[in-house]
């Protein structure tokens, strides 16, 4: 799917397309529609970079118990631990 936003828009928010994907990205993260994953992708920043943007607006990360079960897991998978 495909939104278009018009340059009226991008002129009246003053703001840039990846300004505006940004926005859209935090957003859906912090309602948690989208994981840090996903919404990195979506506002076409790597995951490091996005994650400092969110602690650049004090926005919490979304990590819990079964997020550390997995992430031990994946790293047990690999030999890393």
């Amino acid at each position: 799917m495909s939104v278009i936003i018009s340059d009226e828009v991008l002129t009246s928010t003053r703001m840039t397309e990846g300004e505006i994907k940004q926005e859209i990205a935090i957003m859906l993260f912090e309602k948690e529609k989208l994981t840090l994953a996903q919404a990195s992708r979506l506002a076409e920043m790597h995951r490091v970079a996005f994650q400092h943007l969110l602690a650049s607006r004090h926005i919490p990360m979304h990590y819990g118990v079964e997020d550390l079960e997995q992430d031990l897991k994946n790293m047990q998978a690999l030999g890393k631990s």
